[in-house]
Formats: C-alpha cells, sequence, structure tokens
C-alpha cells in the first residue's frame, strides 16, 4: 500500500511537470526577440542624431551652392540678368530666393515668387544638438509644405549667406535615409541577435534545457539511476547547478529507497503485530487460569508470566500507536489542571497506601490552554515511565515519588513531571525521543517520549530533560496558548445592552 502511494505521487508529479515547452514560449525564443528588441533601440537613439545631422548637412550643401552662385552674381548687376536665367539659377539648387548679408547690409541677389511667409528660421552656425533633432522631427512628420529659411557663413568667408527654400525635397531626402537607416539598423539587428543567441544558446540555454529534461525524466521514473544528468566539467554556476542537480538527485533516489524498504517493512510488521496481538490476547487467558493453579511453582511463575505478557501487549499497542499516519490537530480548550492529573492517577494505578508516592502539587486555579485527550496520553507517558524506572528498584528504604506541578509565566504554562528514579542512562539521553532508541529500560521501545513529543509539538510546545541524575529526573512540557483573534477578543470586550 505505501509502495503504491509512493509511485502515486511520483506519477502525479511526472503528469505535473512532463511536458515540453513550446518554441514560442522557449527561452531561445524570447533571447533572440529581445536581443533584436534592444538592437532595435539603441538604434533609435542613434537614429535621431543621425537624421538630425543628414538635414543639418544637406542644408549646408544648398547654402554652400548659394554662396557659390552669389560670389558670381556680386561681381555682375543682377538686374542685368533676365527673368528665364534667374529662374534656371534658383531651380538648379531648389530655392525660391537667393540673398547675401555683407557689413550688416542684406542684398537680394536673385528671387522668384517670393512666399507671403517663412514657417521656420534656420541658424545653421548656433543650432544645437537638441534643436537640430527637434526641427527634423518637425520635417519628417509635419513637412512636405513647409517653407525655410537657413542662413549661415559658409567657409571663411565673412559675408553671411541665405535662402528660402521649401522643405518637400529635404523631407523626400530624409524620409530615403531613413528607411536605409532602418533597413541597415534591422540587418545589424539581426546579425547581432544571431551572434548573441548562438553565443548565450550555447554557454546557458542548452545546460539548462538539459538540466529540464533531466528533471523531467526523473520526475517519470525516480527510481531509475540512468534518469539521473551527468553533469558537465565546468566551473561555472551552470557546472555548479548540475553538479549539484546530479547529488540531489542521487540523494533523493537513496531516501525514496530507503522510505520504501522502511514501507514495506512497516507494512509487514503491521501485519504481524496485529496477528501477535491476538496471540498474545489468548495467552493472557491462559495465564489467568494459570493463577487459579495450587502448585506453588505456578505460583511462583504465573506473576513473571504475565508482567511479561503485558509488557509485549504494551510493546504492540505502543508499535500500533506509532504507527498511525498522523495525529489529528489537536482540539484546544481551557482546562483545569488539577483533575487532568486526578484521572492521570487512576489511569496509573497507584495506590495510596502503595510503595510508590504520588503528589498533585498543581493549584486548584492553574488553568491550561490544550487537548484534554492528548495531554492525558502525553502526561500518562511521561508518568508511566517514571513508575517503571521506580518500580525496577528493590531497595525498600528507597524513596519512590512521583510529583507534578505547574507554572505560568505570562502566555505560557510549563508543567514538570519529576520522579526519584534511578536516572537516564547516556544512551537515552542521546536519543531521547527517536522511537526504538530513546528507551531508557531494556527491553523498551522509547516509543512513549516520541509519541509525547510529537503530541507537544502539535501545541506549538515543547517537551525537554529539564533535569537528570541519580535520584532525581525531571521532564518539562512547556505549552503556550494560542493566539487570541482580534475580533474574538473584541466581542468578547463587549458589554450587554
Amino acid at each position: 500500500m505505501a509502495e503504491k502511494s509512493l509511485a502515486d505521487i511520483a506519477a502525479g508529479f511526472s503528469r505535473q511537470t512532463a511536458r515540453s515547452v513550446p518554441l514560442s514560449r522557449g527561452l531561445s525564443t524570447k533571447l533572440l526577440v529581445l536581443t533584436i528588441l534592444f538592437v532595435m533601440i539603441a538604434e533609435v537613439l542613434i537614429f535621431l542624431p543621425s537624421v538630425a545631422n543628414f538635414r543639418l548637412r544637406w542644408l549646408e550643401e544648398r547654402l554652400g551652392t548659394a554662396a557659390a552662385v552669389s560670389i558670381l552674381l556680386l561681381q555682375v548687376d543682377p538686374s542685368d540678368l533676365s527673368r528665364g536665367v534667374q529662374d534656371d539659377v534658383l531651380a538648379s539648387i531648389g530655392v525660391k530666393a537667393i540673398a547675401v548679408r555683407d557689413a550688416g547690409v542684406a542684398r537680394l541677389l536673385v528671387v522668384a515668387k517670393m512666399p507671403p511667409e517663412v514657417d521656420e528660421h534656420v541658424d545653421l552656425a548656433h543650432t544645437g544638438p537638441a534643436a537640430a533633432m527637434g526641427e527634423a522631427l518637425m520635417t519628417l512628420f509635419a513637412g512636405g509644405d513647409r517653407m525655410l529659411r537657413v542662413f549661415g557663413p559658409v567657409g571663411d568667408s565673412d559675408k553671411e549667406f541665405e535662402l528660402i527654400i521649401p522643405d518637400k525635397k529635404l523631407r523626400n531626402a530624409m524620409l530615403v535615409y531613413s528607411r536605409n537607416v532602418a533597413l541597415l539598423s534591422l540587418i545589424i539587428s539581426l546579425f547581432t541577435a544571431t551572434l548573441v543567441y548562438y553565443a548565450i544558446n550555447r554557454i546557458m540555454i542548452r545546460p539548462i534545457r538539459a538540466m529540464t529534461q533531466s528533471m523531467l525524466a526523473f520526475s517519470q521514473a525516480p527510481d531509475d539511476p540512468g534518469r539521473v544528468i551527468q553533469p558537465e566539467d565546468r566551473g561555472d554556476e551552470i557546472g555548479v547547478a548540475e553538479r549539484e542537480l546530479s547529488d540531489m538527485q542521487q540523494r533523493l533516489q537513496k531516501t525514496l529507497g530507503e522510505q520504501k524498504r522502511l514501507a514495506d517493512l512497516g507494512l509487514a510488521v503491521s501485519k504481524i503485530n496485529h496477528d501477535m496481538r491476538n496471540m498474545l490476547a489468548s495467552a493472557q487467558l491462559m495465564s489467568d487460569r494459570l493463577g487459579t493453579v495450587k502448585d506453588p511453582t505456578v505460583q511462583a511463575l504465573a506473576p513473571r508470566l504475565v508482567r511479561a505478557l503485558d509488557r509485549a501487549v504494551s510493546y504492540s499497542k505502543g508499535v500500533m500507536t506509532y504507527g498511525r499516519t498522523q495525529e489529528a490537530a489537536p482540539s484546544r480548550r481551557r482546562l483545569r489542571l488539577r483533575q487532568v492529573i486526578e484521572e492521570l492517577r487512576g489511569l496509573l494505578g497507584i495506590e495510596p497506601e502503595g510503595e510508590i508516592e504520588f503528589v498533585n502539587n498543581v493549584d486548584p486555579g492553574f488553568e491550561i490552554d490544550a487537548d484534554s485527550e492528548q495531554l492525558l496520553r502525553v502526561l500518562t507517558n511521561l508518568c508511566r515511565n517514571a513508575v517503571q524506572a521506580m518500580s525496577a528498584e528493590k531497595e525498600s528504604a528507597v524513596v519512590k515519588r512521583l510529583s507534578i506541578s505547574a507554572e505560568r509565566k505570562g502566555g505560557v504554562s510549563r508543567i514538570l513531571v519529576a520522579d526519584t528514579g534511578p536516572g537516564l542512562p547516556q544512551k537515552a539521553r542521546e536519543n531521547l525521543f527517536a522511537a526504538f532508541r530513546g528507551s531508557a529500560r531494556s527491553g523498551g521501545t522509547g516509543l512513549g517520549l516520541a509519541i509525547a513529543h510529537e503530541l507537544v509539538r502539535a501545541h506549538g510546545g515543547s517537551l525537554d530533560l529539564v533535569e537528570s541524575v541519580g535520584g532525581r529526573t525531571i521532564f518539562g512540557v512547556t505549552i503556550p496558548d494560542q493566539p487570541i483573534r482580534l475580533d474574538e477578543a473584541r466581542n468578547s470586550l463587549r458589554r450587554p445592552a
């Protein structure tokens, strides 16, 4: 049954995780897309200054051509030029008018039909980078029918030239340049992305994919040694991750193997223990009948036989109790601890005139927040161990006393169980709350302390050995009160109308 549950767990985990990652959602695709995107963003940051610089160079070329023509026109009287010649000069440069400023005096050299207004004034000598990029964007997105006045010095000349030019040809040239830059950026992005993708895929993606496939394959058959990843000889983080994953898978395989063997053993022990309890019950009935035989030898051996059978039955019950899958969560209430201790006295079977003295030092008004049934089991296991330890003492002069006291500090209650037994041996202290290893007497199982420790921890508390010397052993049970919920506290403070 336990083996089947382990297989079901592994199969369920396999169904949840053993799925191939689609290419569209894989790391390789994401890496390629992000690389292209980031390179394109970088190209956009380069594109704006490039387009602005292209616009200024284009205007400088036109202004330089106009300056060369102006030098020639200054040598003649512009009025001597016919209208046809002037139009040809302006058409060859692509401008509407050419002027020159010398010593603060402006002179219009050639003019066609003068536009009614100028939309933008471009000072080539004093245009900063930010202004150049803004004007370039304006030309790209709002140009085509705007008129520009471009002016500035040309070369080493002390004259300043200016021209009136429509921006249609400028915009067309900028669009062609932008298209070329965009195509070039895309090519660079794809080339760069391919190189980055190949490098990172080789260094990171492939090893990560191999680890992912190994984990998926391992989840389908955790007991198959062939599913353990074989780490590469790498000194980087990937190599460390592969080696750690390999070690973890090997440890998990070992743990699963041990759990399977323990589950098989536990199932076999449970079956044997069940049949053993039935046989011991029959043996107890027979021992009771032997007690009625008048033979002195039988009368002497019968009590020993009864004690041996009781011990075997107790052992079987302890194994069955510890073998339960899980204890129920504690149902906590406010308890009067002294009444619980009095009930415990009856369960222990300690007679008032017996050799063991039972002392209940708990104040009658002391309250504890705990599950009554589980708290009784905890104290029963502690006290029964103490009674068995003191009962083994044969010397009549030895004081045999079991006392229980309690104290509270704030919201934490602490119960002290003290006895005058021989104390715990060193081996029992080292494995105090370990089942089958923490017994203080020969033939014991240590299940009592293991169960008590588990129940106390379920209350959010602790069980510890306070003191253990010859003639004195004290166990402490510490249980904190439950946290108070704000809404419950608020309702408890309300007064009735």
